[in-house]
């Protein structure tokens, strides 16, 4: 069979498959001439973002910072912060003290920067007085003389109460005394027999010694008991006397000590003029006031309790102090790398009683990073926020309301979380989360409020547009990690092919990587290299040699599928024909860079009804990309020979030798390609691979990765040994993304390999057959034993032979029907 030529395919020329950066470009023969750049390079829309949620202080204006990791996010937000002129607010000194109304509720005091420490100083120094000032007070003499007086009065009024009493019972021969009760002596009332006071209960001897008589006895007894209910009243009365006595003594010590005091506070008062401050030491002075005692009795060490703890009794004059702004010079900037809970929000420290049980006061309230950055900016990585239970939920709490309650962290090893409820403390932090585009699109969709607190987001960029000012800028900045960790100068060479890397990184020849951590582990590895070769100035051979033992360190995944390859346990053909098979190409994600391998496609036709079974899906092992590329290779059958007569076969799609999760459209133009093979029964040349998407008006998409495709399956074919027929087939849109190795490039340059890009399906397929794909003549008929002539041939004798099959079908029924009558 004849059948038409193709056309003659376009091939893509050396200088189409890389951009070199010329040393000459460069003014510099090395970095030495180079000043390091200030800044950030080409993160301009991410510093514009950031200037908005920075310089906006409404509620809710947080930032979150997106984007890959590598691009210099953590490392470079506070530098970033740092060059964005914007004003502070008022920043702001914070303690706690004792709540002399409710110890489980300590009081926040608020004070100006710097403040606080100077109130802590000035409040002890007057606690301090008061020790010395107020035993003086009270033990002067015109203290003393009042002192007497009361108590000289209470001893009046006691013994003019106990006289009165004495006389009573010395009338009716009574006397008051004392009885032993255990260990303790109570007053009593005692007879007076045979001119002694005898106890009550021993009348009944004296009874038996004939000393008294009954009848007496039960007059006594009977007088005894009146005297009793006397005896109640009076001490009821003493006791009266006695709390008269003790008030008046409290009394007196306060107005002597009061002027003291007030006049000690009244310092404080002049000195502070913060209203809760203020209402602080008017607590403080009414505590003091009631518990003269402790200043008085001079426990200025404590006491120690039977299990040797210590007791403090003026730690409750404490200022805790838990942050301190004195040496603060600039809004605050804290890159938070632990954001547990206790370091985020703070916690209150718990101390061991001894009998088993843990107690807290207001001086183990300690602070966290959250409002150590108050008035200015907290950095948090996104991801640790849910390390730890009850963080991200706290941390959403506090952006809300904007207050922090700080409280201690309840954990399985604790049994009950603490009692104390401090003040809240008002926060005007900014929070900046880093994080990248998947967490943001999971917590905008699924946590409430998120893009309430969170109203800016700031994306980092990946990449870079190439220029010729950005490729000095490129440079300075390889110049700052130089500088940064003193590393070895770099000639041009050595900067121009660092500067390919990025665009080979970034994919594109007219773009540059922005993740510079990539670059910047190169340049170190290219410093030891140069090192260790005794030189002293880095040139391009070294940095070639430090990326090749990189890849090479990372390379065990590429040499285990290589090995796979070479011993014939992955079937891929190189050379020759056959119908219906193709070498479609995929991409692996390795740990420091991509690389790209053949895989084998395959297809198959049948009778049917026009349904191209997908077996990967069928498996469970596609994703929805795939799927839908497959859809669209019905689609363009459809379009394409489905307008004058019904598709009458079912085909079968298949990634052979394939275990894994298959998914992308880049296969969609292989997998078009060899089900057209099998339709035309034209073989295709195992010698050219194919990669690209397409859509159902048959026009070819570009993929991503085309460099690892070329690349990979160029290694295959060079293993096996390079046979001039050689290639694959990209989309037309991938050529400016062409970043391909200096010993590929060397191959085309040489003939041995070719790369072919295409716009349309029928290009492809011309030049994997070798046939012309056919153009309708005016009666609509393709050429004769064309690529879409034959398709077509096929489809209507698979039409013919469906339709005889439907006839005998039918034929068949009918005789058994007349059987049956």
């Amino acid at each position: 069979m004849t059948y038409p030529k193709q056309s003659k395919p376009t091939e893509l020329k050396p200088e189409d498959l890389r951009w070199r950066c010329s040393p000459d470009i460069f003014s510099f023969d090395s970095t030495t001439d180079l000043e390091p750049i200030e800044g950030i390079l080409g993160q301009e829309r991410a510093l514009k973002a950031l200037k908005i949620g920075v310089d906006l202080r409404s509620p809710g204006y947080n930032i979150f910072i997106a984007g890959l990791s590598g691009t210099g996010k953590a490392t470079t937000v506070k530098k970033m912060l740092e060059t964005i002129n914007t004003e502070c607010p008022p920043l702001h000194d914070y303690a706690f003290v004792n709540n002399f109304k409710d110890s489980d509720r300590p009081t926040l005091l608020t004070f100006p920067i710097g403040r606080a420490k100077v109130f802590k100083q000035d409040l002890s120094s007057t606690i301090d007085i008061l020790k010395k000032r107020i035993p003086q007070t009270l033990e002067s003499e015109l203290f003393i003389d009042r002192r007497k007086k009361i108590i000289s009065l209470y001893n009046e009024r006691e013994q003019e109460l106990m006289n009165s009493f004495e006389e009573k019972l010395k009338q009716e021969n009574f006397s008051l005394g004392q009885i032993k009760v255990d260990e303790t002596a109570r007053p009593d009332v005692f007879p007076i027999v045979d001119n002694k006071p005898v106890p009550i209960y021993q009348l009944d001897e004296y009874i038996k010694q004939g000393k008294l008589s009954e009848d007496n006895a039960k007059e006594i007894l009977k007088k005894y008991n009146s005297y009793q209910q006397d005896l109640h009243t009076i001490f009821k009365k003493g006791l009266k006397i006695s709390e008269e006595f003790r008030t008046k003594l409290t009394k007196l010590e306060k107005e002597t000590a009061e002027i003291v005091i007030k006049g000690s506070l009244e310092v404080l008062r002049d000195k502070y003029s913060g209203d809760n401050v203020l209402e602080y030491i008017d607590g403080l002075e009414e505590n003091i006031l009631n518990n003269i005692q402790i200043f008085k009795e001079l426990k200025t060490d404590g006491d120690i309790t039977p299990d040797g703890f210590h007791i403090d009794y003026f730690k409750e004059y404490e200022v805790n102090i838990v942050l301190d702004n004195s040496n603060t010079t600039s809004c605050p900037v804290i890159i938070e790398t632990s954001p547990t809970f206790v370091n985020l929000f703070g916690t209150i420290e718990k101390v061991y009683d001894g009998k088993g049980g843990w107690f807290s006061d207001f001086t183990k309230i300690k602070s966290g990073s959250l409002l150590r950055a108050n008035g200015g900016y907290l950095v948090l990585n996104v991801k640790h926020l849910f390390e730890e239970p009850g963080v991200w939920r706290t941390l959403k709490r506090v952006l809300t309301y904007r207050k922090l309650e700080i409280q201690d962290s309840h954990n399985l090893f604790q049994l009950s979380p603490s009692s104390l409820k401090p003040d809240p403390v008002d926060i005007e932090t900014k929070v900046i989360l880093i994080g990248n585009d998947s967490i943001y699109s999971l917590l905008a969709a699924y946590e409430d409020d998120f893009k309430k607190i969170f109203k800016v987001k700031a994306d980092f960029d990946y990449e870079i547009k190439r220029s010729n000012e950005v490729l000095i800028q490129y440079a300075r900045v390889i110049k700052k990690l130089i500088k940064e960790e003193n590393l070895l100068e770099f000639d041009k060479g050595a900067i121009a092919y660092l500067i390919e890397i990025g665009a080979k990184f970034a994919g594109h020849k007219e773009k540059l990587t922005a993740r510079f951590s990539q670059i910047a582990d190169i340049a170190r590895e290219a410093n030891f290299w140069t090192l260790d070769d005794g030189y002293k100035i880095v040139d391009a051979a070294h940095v070639k040699k430090a990326y090749n033992f990189i890849k090479e360190r990372h390379g065990l995944l590429e040499s285990k599928i290589n090995d796979t390859i070479e011993d014939g346990m992955i079937l891929i053909d190189t050379d020759g024909e056959r119908v219906g098979q193709i070498n479609g190409l995929a991409v692996y994600d390795a740990d420091f860079y991509s690389f790209g391998r053949p895989t084998r496609i395959t297809s198959t036709v049948s009778l049917g009804s026009g349904t191209i079974i997908n077996v990967e899906r069928e498996a469970g092992m596609s994703g929805r990309h795939y799927n839908k590329g497959v859809l669209i290779i019905s689609g363009y059958f459809r379009e394409t020979f489905g307008q004058n007569l019904p598709l009458s076969f079912n085909a079968n799609l298949v990634f052979e030798q394939s275990y894994g999760t298959v998914d992308g459209d880049s296969a969609s133009c292989a997998e078009i390609f060899a089900l057209l093979s099998t339709l035309a029964g034209l073989p295709i040349k195992q010698s050219i691979a194919v990669t690209g998407s397409l859509n159902q008006k048959g026009d070819v998409q570009p993929i991503g990765g085309v460099n690892e495709k070329i690349e990979g399956f160029f290694d295959v074919c060079k293993s096996r040994g390079l046979t001039k027929k050689q290639g694959v087939i990209i989309p037309i849109q991938n050529v400016k993304e062409l970043m391909l190795r200096e010993d590929l490039i060397d191959a085309v340059k040489k003939g041995l390999f070719h790369i072919y890009p295409i716009r349309r399906v029928e290009e492809g397929i011309e030049i994997l057959t070798g046939v012309s794909v056919g153009k309708r003549n005016a009666n609509g008929i393709y050429e004769e034993n064309s690529v879409f002539d034959l398709v077509e041939k096929k489809i209507k004798d698979l039409y013919a032979k469906s339709k005889a099959g439907k006839v005998n079908n039918e034929n068949t029924k009918n005789v058994k029907k007349k059987r049956r009558q």
